[in-house]
């Protein structure tokens, strides 16, 4: 059974914002390395962390800015757009790599570190081999994993919305084989020219939560009622039970606690393919907020919550400014010394960089300049013409 293209596109959801700008808060301190807050991150407490509420919404958001391109202009310039955009996120990877690289040699200069040689190695070894892996995303630095693998998962939104078109039920059989090859084959994409070793996340399995989102915000995939009695009573015991097999305060003194999860949860390849569990726990947390914010909406856009708003709106500037400043906060911290003060400072230092970032960005979309035009017309234009002047010329004398 074939089923047309709605032509309807679906509506922006507002808490989609909020969440998208708590995941880049959470990634700044996931990504500076002895951070104190970092033992206090939702991903210490579950399974899921904050890289799964990223690819969701990323998921989620793709529906929203690309789907309509599919629905109301067709298959081939809605794939069109998406190539655009594949092609704006490779050249963000490139360009932060060597903003990175750039950082780290000047940071060396300065302060007489070894950045440049413990973050790109492999660049100063084997520059060669180095430069072509990171021109074709085979090396993948510490860190670095994020935007490749969106960009590889975005390139399968054109397959995805052809299958719909053949039958409803094809994107969700594509989406489980793909989950399934992750687990049961050795199906990897090379993120290590050097030794072979697959991407970190690799793209197979984390498709999965990407398209739980898309699907959603397309509405081909129904949402359960939110506060359901028996939902939320299943959801609430998920994330209980997985407390203590996550929880390093209870890991550390309970050897028999971290031997079941190691059991559980096989460390080599959880997050890298996308263990069911990780999925289970972000869904379960995911219905209970929600539910929980269901009728609070309307406060999410006040106070930090307004700001949280403004940051998602912007989130790929606001992800590749997180990414930089988690470095300098990296030189900062051991410069400086981790006393508790000197990690707050810099990360509250490092909040107010990443919302600048979302201000800075949203004045220079809203194109002021163009607007000033609009109100005051150039000078030429506003100067009489030399036929207006003498016509004035004649009717006074």
């Amino acid at each position: 059974m074939k089923e047309p293209f709605a032509t309807t596109k679906p509506a922006r959801d507002p808490r989609l914002d909020f969440f998208r700008g708590l995941t880049m808060l959470i990634i700044f301190i996931a990504h500076v390395p002895a951070n104190s807050w970092n033992a206090f991150i939702p991903a210490r407490f579950g399974f899921s962390s904050g890289a799964e509420l990223f690819v969701f919404c990323s998921g989620f958001a793709s529906a929203l800015a690309f789907g309509g391109s599919f629905l109301r202009r067709g298959w081939a310039l809605g794939a069109a757009r998406i190539l655009q955009r594949i092609w704006q996120i490779y050249w963000t990877q490139i360009s932060l790599i060597v903003a990175l690289v750039a950082l780290a040699a000047a940071i060396d200069r300065l302060l007489g570190r070894t950045d440049l040689t413990q973050q790109f190695g492999p660049l100063l070894a084997d520059p060669e081999r180095a430069l072509l892996g990171l021109a074709t995303l085979t090396w993948q630095p510490d860190y670095l994993d994020i935007l490749p693998m969106y960009l590889f998962i975005l390139a399968l939104v054109p397959a995805m919305m052809a299958l719909r078109a053949l039958h409803s039920t094809l994107p969700f059989a594509a989406v489980a084989a793909l989950y399934a090859l992750a687990w049961f084959t050795d199906i990897h994409l090379t993120g290590n020219p050097w030794n072979g070793a697959g991407w970190f996340l690799n793209p197979f399995a984390w498709q999965a939560i990407f398209f739980i989102g898309f699907f959603i915000a397309m509405k081909w995939l129904p949402v359960p009622r939110l506060g359901d009695r028996t939902l939320m009573l299943a959801s609430a015991v998920i994330l209980i039970a997985s407390v203590p097999l996550c929880f390093w305060g209870i890991l550390e003194h309970w050897p028999a606690m971290q031997e079941l999860r190691d059991s559980i949860l096989p460390g080599a390849t959880e997050k890298t393919n996308l263990h069911p569990l990780r999925i289970l726990h972000f869904l379960a947390l995911a219905y209970v907020t929600l539910s929980l914010l269901d009728r609070r909406q309307t406060r999410l856009d006040g106070g930090a919550g307004h700001a949280l708003i403004l940051i998602g709106r912007q989130s790929l500037a606001c992800f590749v400014m997180s990414i930089v400043l988690a470095r300098l906060a990296a030189a900062a911290s051991d410069a400086a010394g981790q006393d508790q003060v000197i990690v707050a400072l810099i990360n509250i230092a490092g909040f107010v960089g990443i919302f600048a970032t979302t201000i800075a960005v949203g004045w220079f979309k809203g194109k002021p300049w163009a607007a000033a035009a609009r109100e005051k017309p150039d000078d030429r234009d506003a100067r009489p013409s030399r036929l207006a002047v003498h016509t004035r010329w004649r009717e006074a004398s």
